[in-house]
Parts: C-alpha cells; sequence; structure tokens
C-alpha cells in the first residue's frame, strides 16, 4: 500500500484485511480493534471498532445456549476457554476498517483490499508461529465443519509450510472491493440463520445496529513526552496512563536494581487496579505503520481465543469475546445489549522531546499494559532505541507472581524477589506480548521493529 502511494491509514487497513487470513487465529471480519492515527496535516482519531453485546430484538432476559467449554493445551498447564455460539459478540472490524478507509484513507478501497482476496483464494503459507497458534486452538477452530474445510481439509490439522485456502472469505472479500457488501451488516441474514439454529442472541439487528465510534483519545505526558492512547470505556490505556504518572514522580530508570524495584511496584499496582480474570494467550495481533509524509496509525485486533463457529456460508470466524474471562471479571451475567465491551487493547502513538514519533501496540491480553508501559519507559526513561526498547526484558504482575524474562542482572532478580515471589522464565515467550513499533525522527529518518517473541517483522519500504 505504502509503495502505491497509501498512507499509513490504507496501510495498516490493508495490513487487517490480510491478517484475517495469514494470522487467522488471532484476526477476522468476525472480531474487533482499535485505530489510533495521526494525520500529518490533522488532529488525531481514536476509531473504536470493538464489539458489542449481542441481543438487540430479542427479549429481555432471553435464553441463550450455554457457553461451550474447549480445554486447550498448554505447555505447562491445560485452561478451558469458552467458545460457541454464546460466546459471540457483535464484530465490529469490517465496519471499523471500512470506517477508517472512507473517512482517512486515500487509496480506493477495492485497492486496498485486493491483497487479502488473493490470499484468501491462493492460500497463506503458514511459519512456524502460525502453526503452532493453530494447534494450541485446534480443539476450537476444528469445532465446526466450516472450521473443519479450512484447517484441516484433508482431515488433519494444517502444518508450516501448508497454506490455509478461504475461498468463500474470499468471495466475501470480493463484494467488500466492488461495495456491494458495505459492513457487517451485509452478512446479516447468514448470522441470522447461524444464530437461530444455535439459538444464540447474536443477529441481523445487532449488526444492522452497529456503529464505529470516534473516540477523543487519552492524552498525557512523561518526562517531557506526548502520549497519546486508548480511551474508555477500553481500560488498557487508563492503566497505561496511571502508571506512567506514578513512576513520573520517582527517578528515571537506569538499569539499576532500585529502578527495577520502581518498575515492578508500578507494574504491580497497575494490575491490582485492574481486577483481572483467568491468565491466557488471546488471539490479538497488532501493526503499526508511519507514511512517507510522517502519518502515524497503531491498530490492535483480536477475535479472542475464537468461537469455533462461522457466519454460514462466508468463511468468516466468529470472535468469542462474550466468553473472555478477562473482559468479564465479575462473572458472564447478562450484558445490556448493545453495550460496547472494554478492552485491555493499547494502540499508542508517542512523541519524545526529541520529535521522534512513534507507533506501538501489543497483543497478550492482560499483558498488553504492562508490554506497553515496559516499552514506553525503556523509550523515555532510558532513551533506549527503538529496536532495543522492544527487545528488553520485560516483567508483568499476574496479581500472585512477579512474572519476568530472562536477562536481568542477578542483583537486579535479588532486589525484586525481596518482597514479593518471582518466576524467571527460561527464554523470551509471547506471553509477554509482542510490540510492533515503527518511529520517524525529526530528520525524518525510519525505524521499524516487529517483537520476535510473537514473530513480529519490521519493514522499511524505501522511496521509489
Amino acid at each position: 500500500m505504502l509503495r502505491a502511494g497509501g498512507n499509513a491509514v490504507d496501510a495498516a487497513v490493508a495490513a487487517g484485511f490480510a491478517a484475517s487470513v495469514a494470522e487467522p487465529a488471532l484476526a477476522s471480519l468476525g472480531g474487533g480493534g482499535f485505530l489510533l492515527s495521526r494525520p500529518p496535516d490533522g488532529p488525531e482519531r481514536l476509531l473504536d471498532f470493538f464489539v458489542d453485546a449481542p441481543g438487540r430484538g430479542r427479549p429481555a432476559g432471553a435464553p441463550s445456549p450455554p457457553l461451550l467449554p474447549v480445554t486447550v493445551r498448554f505447555p505447562g498447564a491445560d485452561q478451558v476457554f469458552s467458545a460457541g455460539w454464546a460466546s459471540v459478540a457483535v464484530p465490529g472490524c469490517l465496519d471499523g476498517w471500512l470506517h477508517a478507509s472512507r473517512t482517512l484513507g486515500r487509496l480506493p478501497l477495492e485497492q486496498v483490499v485486493a491483497p487479502a482476496a488473493r490470499l484468501a483464494r491462493a492460500g497463506a503459507v503458514l511459519d512456524e508461529a502460525q502453526a503452532a497458534l493453530l494447534v494450541l486452538l485446534q480443539d476450537i477452530l476444528l469445532l465446526t465443519e466450516e472450521g473443519r474445510s479450512v484447517f484441516a481439509p484433508d482431515g488433519r490439522l494444517l502444518g508450516v509450510g501448508e497454506a490455509v485456502r478461504n475461498p468463500r472469505l474470499a468471495d466475501v472479500l470480493d463484494d467488500v472491493a466492488r461495495g456491494s457488501v458495505t459492513g457487517f451488516a451485509g452478512l446479516g441474514d447468514a448470522l441470522q440463520q447461524g444464530a437461530d439454529r444455535a439459538g444464540a442472541l447474536v443477529g441481523a439487528e445487532d449488526a444492522a445496529a452497529y456503529a464505529v465510534v470516534e473516540r477523543e483519545p487519552l492524552r498525557s505526558s512523561y518526562r517531557g513526552a506526548q502520549l497519546l492512547t486508548n480511551a474508555p470505556p477500553s481500560f488498557g490505556g487508563a492503566l497505561v496512563v496511571a502508571a506512567l504518572e506514578e513512576l513520573a514522580a520517582q527517578p528515571r530508570r537506569d538499569g539499576s536494581p532500585a529502578s527495577l524495584v520502581r518498575l515492578a511496584d508500578a507494574l504491580t499496582r497497575m494490575s491490582e487496579r485492574h481486577v483481572a480474570g483467568p491468565q491466557s494467550v488471546r488471539g490479538t495481533t497488532h501493526v503499526s505503520v508511519v507514511d512517507a509524509d510522517g502519518g502515524l496509525a497503531a491498530m490492535t485486533l483480536s477475535n479472542g481465543s475464537c468461537s469455533g463457529v462461522f457466519v454460514p456460508g462466508t468463511g468468516v470466524q466468529l470472535n468469542n469475546v462474550m466468553g473472555e474471562a478477562d473482559l468479564h471479571p465479575r462473572g458472564f451475567a447478562p450484558t445490556a445489549a448493545g453495550t460496547r465491551i472494554g478492552s485491555m487493547m493499547t494502540p499508542t502513538l508517542l512523541r519524545t522531546a526529541d520529535g521522534t514519533r512513534t507507533a506501538l501496540g501489543s497483543g497478550g491480553s492482560e499483558r498488553i499494559r504492562s508490554a506497553v508501559l515496559c516499552a514506553v519507559s525503556a523509550l523515555v526513561d532510558g532513551e533506549a532505541s527503538l529496536a532495543d526498547a522492544v527487545a528488553a526484558p520485560r516483567l508483568h504482575w499476574d496479581r500472585r507472581v512477579l512474572q519476568v524474562e530472562p536477562g536481568l542482572p542477578a542483583g537486579a532478580l535479588a532486589a525484586l524477589r525481596a518482597g514479593r515471589q518471582v518466576h524467571e522464565w527460561p527464554a523470551r515467550d509471547l506471553y509477554f506480548g509482542g510490540v510492533h513499533a515503527v518511529s520517524r525522527t525529526a530528520d525524518g529518518a525510519v525505524h521499524a521493529v516487529g517483537d520476535a517473541r510473537r514473530a513480529g517483522v519490521g519493514l522499511v519500504v524505501p522511496p521509489d
């Protein structure tokens, strides 16, 4: 998109459509997300296209099928996830990407959507990271015949080097590109058919009433740097801002054991401000873009941990956000239809005192807040390079144990263990999120860093 003359939003939206094919365990037209953009010559814009609670047009108290428990087997433990039609919230990604393209993009929609349609039809080859996610979530992904036709077309789960093909999704993307599908409401009849068969709350009326919300970004400053991030009703950005305000009243991080203890204390209090549910690896992905004019876009997407159910006949897998315990910390009590669900997703824009502008964000469920805080603090406190800030060992307080990546000095670990339980991981891990970031310095130099923890890729496109 950048080579074709598109701006940062064009590139981000195209990446979202492509991710629905190439990262099928993380992104979908049936999920939700947020886009924070800063045009080179206009105000910042925050688009909230996260999911709504379903049930519009249904009688109050209408029954829903039970959540379907599915056991996901992690290397160190088993965890029960909630999937099935009862877990589906009203999708927002398709409406959000179309809104962003129409109001902030530069290229024709057909050009933005075409690469994803080609991928869906020809196939997106699985790398090790994506294949591992399919293995992790296979009991969810293979729940239905639609899922098996995409992820196990020959009766076995696709593996590394094999291509995921989704021709039905390609047809939907073609319809989006030519303008015959202008939002998820265009799939409403098929959605209603699937929901009716399952007795689910979500339906065509939900899709028709869904609206992208433009919000004022949450603004803050930290040691002379200006920060913009996701705003309520989502909670990730507010938690990060509160932790930065706490750190700002203390000495800068300098790599000493004492400064790491201060960071750990801030992470602890940040986590305690949010009553979290069970820990898990969630299906979230992020893209950051800077264009030749200096425009920035930070977009975070999620399909939850996938519901395993599809809009019939479309190849579109739906989210399971109504079954995500960490987004419903007080339990799965009925939520009023149309309520925008809160999220930990924290797309962020940062301008440091030297004029460098950075877009960043992360996947990782409740670890998003810790990943973003650690990266921002490293960039501002330690004046680290973008690559070093992303690669630096991270900490996360899980409300019981301080989880620590390897690489900290022995003295720092000893200081962290004073007064708290610490678990040092043997290697960097996707548990700690994936901060994908780009920056543009005051003299126009561009840097792009993909987090290796989540097989991230950073690419600088040279001008023609």
